[in-house]
């Protein structure tokens, strides 16, 4: 039987893995044709990428959803997500970079290719630290 901690982790996975494909194909596309598809893809797989770690080290409730919304404030952030963890600040200062862009790439006028690139690789070294951090599956 497969514990619904197993399945959790199986969902977090699909997600992150689809969001790797999706930026593959922006990148390949071409970046300044999906601004808004960086803009959504990276901040969601952030999160799953920080769910799946939390998760791993019990340090996630089942069953709790972290928001992307959150890391808009630090204060909020610390509100629901209070405890340590060796990588917290690092992890938590790569999601902030990530969702500092997020809205304006999703919404707002076209942006600079560096822009885009620096939002692609903020995600591609949180996903490096997950790995390194123990999320062997990615």
């Amino acid at each position: 039987m497969v514990s619904s901690e197993t399945m959790k982790l199986d969902v977090h996975l699909r997600n992150i893995k689809e969001s790797s494909e999706v930026l593959d194909e922006c990148i390949e596309k071409g970046l300044l044709e999906r601004q808004r598809t960086i803009g959504f893809t990276t901040s969601a797989a952030a999160v799953d990428l920080l769910e799946m770690l939390l998760h791993k080290r019990n340090l996630l409730e089942q069953g709790t959803i972290i928001k992307h919304q959150w890391f808009r404030s630090k204060n909020k952030l610390e509100e629901k997500l209070p405890f340590d963890f060796p990588e917290k600040k690092e992890f938590f200062d790569l999601i902030f970079k990530i969702e500092e862009k997020r809205n304006i790439l999703c919404y707002g006028k076209p942006q600079k290719i560096e822009v885009l690139k620096e939002v692609i690789e903020t995600f591609q070294l949180l996903k490096q630290k997950c790995k390194e951090a123990g999320v062997d599956e990615l």
